[in-house]
């Protein structure tokens, strides 16, 4: 009797992959997300170049808002001088270079005057503030000390009449109110401009 081997049966292995499709869906997403880091980079670096700026702008707004209110306080200036050229004031209209304070220690008036270091030369950029930084060493003093101008920044401020917010004058000009609003604004090469501002509020009475 013949021996009859029994048949084998071989069973067809599917190999599992991506498609076409599937690869192409997932390098979209990667490149989505991709963008979205190098776009957070950007704002990161761009903010960290702009970072000393910014800290001025925000200082010299809050020092032009507190001498203001000094002024009224030690009643160097009346009340009725707390208001811009173009309404009987003393403060200048529009956009102002960061010039000085002169006699009246108050900034964005006529009498401003150039800014000088502290070994008495004029600062550049037509005399606007300046400040005097350490160099490559990161000692204050010595030879390779620079300058930093702020010739790139202005300073605006604006003094605006109040109202009666309630009451039987509901609507009218308040005489004894005024709201200030300082804004510092500055330009920097490969940034878009800037401001910073200072908001208050200032009476007649102290």
């Amino acid at each position: 009797m013949k021996h009859i081997p029994f048949a084998k049966t071989v069973a067809k292995k599917t190999q599992g992959g991506f498609t076409l499709i599937e690869v192409m869906i997932a390098i979209v997403v990667m490149s989505v997300g991709l963008l979205a880091v190098i776009a957070s980079l950007a704002t990161a670096v761009a903010a960290t170049q702009s970072s000393e700026e910014d800290l001025i702008a925000r200082q010299k707004a809050l020092e032009a808002m507190e001498s203001i209110y000094t002024a009224r306080n030690s009643q160097q200036i009346p009340f009725a001088a707390v208001a811009n050229v173009a309404n009987g004031g003393i403060f200048q209209n529009g956009p102002q270079p960061m010039k000085c304070a002169g006699a009246d220690g108050l900034v964005n008036t006529s009498d401003d005057v150039n800014c000088t270091t502290s070994a008495g030369a004029t600062c550049p950029d037509s005399g606007a503030e300046c400040m005097v930084l350490p160099g490559r060493d990161g000692i204050l003093g010595t030879a390779d000390d620079t300058i930093m101008s702020l010739g790139n920044f202005t300073r605006t401020i604006t003094i605006t009449p109040t109202t009666y917010p309630t009451g039987p004058n509901a609507g009218a000009i308040n005489p004894n109110m005024m709201a200030i609003t300082i804004t510092v604004s500055y330009t920097k090469a490969g940034l878009p401009a800037r401001s910073f501002n200072a908001t208050g509020l200032i009476s007649s009475y102290h």
